[in-house]
């Protein structure tokens, strides 16, 4: 079996005045140093990280920064800074060397991307902007990344109920999101019980040699949930032969296929994981085009995103999609969670 995605408990970090920048600088030196970097690697990611959080305080509005180990690669450190505007109207011009919307003597988009090992930028003017950046101790391949999920707790809590796990082997990827009921320490110990559940099982049936159906990990996430607060639960295995996906879903966890032409949603049923759940629970087959991507979400984020509203976003990495999507459909009232998967096909 491969290595288990669990979900982080992801800081948020807001860029409102220039404070900010050091403390951004501090976090990303302080877990390089613990991820093994050398100096000249810790130095450049420093420089990298305090440009950007930089055009957050100056130019941004809303500006955040999330920092912390990439989900699929345990060396290398991702770093996403997400904003609610201006936006770019031509970001070939902005990472051009010597660009400025100030005049400032700051290094620039394109010097920024330079310093990284891998770099993504998505703006549309009058929204916002998502910069990604991957940094790695030099002598690390990057792989094409695949997965990606995001959390962010409500309001001013320091924990989150929603929690996911993937797990990636050489036949399928498997996604399991939990939304914990309310929010706070009791929601988040549902979702982590979720979480331990979906993995024992994961690790059960690799053992034996066997294919788990998502409907079988639901029930056994449902009657693990028994002495918790519950929750809702979603299981999705994305197999890499067949181009399908195989659903099952209790309670309100959004799932989504999104192709060139929209996205099509996949069946929960109704009840509360722990507590309440229908006689006999389904599950479900759908096809995914080879060039499609899941996304699965806990209800912190609206259902009302249509991928018409983001030309050309689907195409960049999972990591750019989940922050977008956190970014336009998440809700401050709620905790939230988001799960991108590409399709390998």
């Amino acid at each position: 079996m491969g290595a288990v995605i669990r979900s982080q408990n992801d800081v948020w970090t807001r860029a409102e005045d220039a404070s900010v920048i050091g403390s951004l600088r501090r976090s990303a030196v302080t877990l390089a140093e613990a991820r093994g970097f050398g100096e000249k690697d810790i130095g450049r990611m420093a420089v990298a990280v305090s440009e950007a959080a930089s055009n957050l305080v100056k130019h941004a509005v809303e500006g955040v920064m999330l920092i912390r180990p990439h989900p699929e690669l345990s060396a290398a450190i991702e770093v996403v800074a997400v904003d609610r505007g201006p936006g770019m109207r031509d970001v070939s011009r902005a990472l051009r060397d010597g660009y400025s919307t100030t005049g400032t003597l700051g290094i620039g988009l394109g010097g920024i991307a330079r310093m990284t090992d891998a770099y993504e930028i998505h703006s549309i003017p009058g929204t916002g902007t998502v910069v990604a950046m991957c940094f790695t101790p030099r002598e690390t391949r990057l792989p094409p990344f695949r997965i990606s999920g995001m959390t962010r707790p409500i309001g001013e809590e320091s924990v989150c109920g929603d929690a996911y796990a993937v797990v990636r082997t050489d036949a399928a990827t498997t996604v399991m999101v939990c939304d914990g009921l309310g929010h706070g320490d009791a929601a988040a110990h549902a979702s982590r019980e979720a979480g331990r559940v979906f993995q024992e099982e994961m690790e059960r049936t690799a053992l034996a040699d066997t294919d788990l159906a998502p409907v079988a990990v639901v029930e056994r996430i449902h009657r693990g949930l028994n002495r918790t607060r519950g929750g809702a639960v979603a299981v999705a295995r994305l197999e890499r032969s067949s181009g399908t996906v195989r659903f099952s879903g209790l309670g309100n966890v959004s799932a989504w296929i999104v192709h060139p032409e929209g996205r099509q949603g996949m069946i929960s049923m109704p009840g509360i994981a722990g507590h309440q759940a229908p006689r006999t629970l389904r599950e479900y087959e759908y096809a995914v085009p080879p060039s499609g991507m899941l996304v699965l979400h806990s209800d912190g984020l609206s259902e009302r995103w249509a991928p018409s509203s983001y030309p050309g976003l689907f195409a960049y990495s999972p990591s750019v999609v989940a922050a977008t999507l956190l970014r336009d459909a998440g809700t401050r009232r709620d905790d939230a969670c988001v799960v991108t998967v590409r399709s390998e096909r």
